[in-house]
């Protein structure tokens, strides 16, 4: 009899900026501080790339930790994915640039701008592939490079970095100061995934997923300024106004968030024929550690089957689940064997958990 093809996770791997962003130093160019931060978000410091760096040259750098931790060279990867919300360039896509910086001149490349729930996606999308034959190795990489969404001029970030003593600019300051909800949240990262298929009928893989979209609420996260339903797509207006910058409902993302990723938690789980005691390890989109402590409350897991790091990275978007998962695996918290659920929510509203024998 013929054994079930499915998809298991060969190796991860992540990168981060060495610039270390703390709270205390965004105090210098906005009106926040620690005690303002860390309660309403859980996070205490972020990365920040240096100028000129972009989304694929970070994703190979997690792309490359992933494929040496495998045992494997560029030239054994079949097809290639690339989740991001923040991409090198309008146009082309990020997926072709990483597979030229590996050295790919033919393996094809996919880009999912699916926001914060772009890897899970990522990870649906290359399971489906897998499965039905197409690609039997898929590399999977998340990157994002959120610096590029704060449009602040270069002595504000000399401020900011400490490099002039300060203070800032006091227009600056104030203008800063109105987005503080939205710009203490993010930081740059990448993290990737090897996915290959498994036909050894030992159980492991991916045994499902539960995925959906709700564009109703779209207005929920949304960057307003920028795209081609206007004419011309970028105006001096929109930088003005700060409308490049994302618009974050935050207590309507929490409610929604607090609800749906439990469902489909449950829902995934249900459908696979598990339940949650079954569950080894939740490794939830890091958007906020307050949503991901309520969910952790609705499903009632202790803290040793739930893996944070927002604390030390901020919502890095698209990089958030591979990074979870790589710090979980080399911590010992994720072992082969384990069943583990990846869940997420974001700008769509798109939302979904999957889950996985690793």
């Amino acid at each position: 009899m013929k054994t079930e093809r499915t998809t298991v996770i060969r190796s991860s791997g992540g990168y981060v900026p060495p610039r270390v962003v703390t709270n205390g130093m965004l105090a210098r160019i906005m009106d926040t501080t620690d005690e303002w931060v860390v309660p309403r978000t859980g996070i205490r410091e972020r990365r920040y790339v240096e100028p000129g760096v972009g989304p694929a040259e970070i994703g190979e750098k997690a792309a490359r930790a992933a494929l040496d931790a495998a045992g494997l060279a560029p030239s054994d990867i079949d097809f290639v994915i690339f989740a991001t919300m923040t991409p090198d360039h309008y146009f082309p896509g990020s997926g072709g640039l990483l597979a030229a910086r590996l050295g790919m001149t033919t393996t094809h490349a996919l880009d999912i701008r699916m926001q914060c729930a772009g890897f899970l996606s990522g990870l649906h999308t290359a399971d489906a592939f897998i499965r039905s034959g197409a690609y039997r190795r898929v590399l999977l990489v998340g990157a994002e490079v959120h610096t590029g969404l704060m449009p602040w001029p270069k002595g504000v970030w000399d401020v900011l970095y400490g490099e002039v003593p300060g203070p800032c600019d006091p227009f600056w300051y104030q203008k800063i100061t109105q987005l503080r909800d939205r710009a203490v949240l993010f930081g740059d990262g990448a993290g990737a995934l090897v996915l290959e298929a498994n036909e050894s009928g030992d159980g492991r893989g991916f045994l499902g997923f539960v995925m959906y979209t709700d564009g109703l609420n779209w207005d929920k996260l949304y960057v307003p300024g920028g795209g081609c339903k206007s004419r011309p797509y970028f105006t001096p207006e929109m930088f003005e106004r700060m409308g490049t910058v994302p618009i974050v409902e935050g207590r309507q993302v929490f409610r929604l968030a607090s609800q749906l990723m439990p469902q489909a938690v449950q829902e995934v789980l249900s459908r696979c024929g598990k339940g949650l005691d079954d569950l080894d390890m939740l490794l939830m989109h890091q958007a906020n550690l307050r949503i991901n402590e309520a969910v952790q409350k609705v499903l009632g897991l202790p803290d040793d089957r739930v893996h944070n790091n927002i604390q030390k990275y901020g919502n890095t978007t698209a990089a958030t689940l591979p990074l979870v998962y790589d710090e979980a695996v080399k911590l010992g918290k994720v072992e082969s064997g384990d069943l583990v659920c990846f869940t997420a929510l974001g700008a769509g509203l798109h939302w979904g958990a999957g889950l996985a024998v690793i």
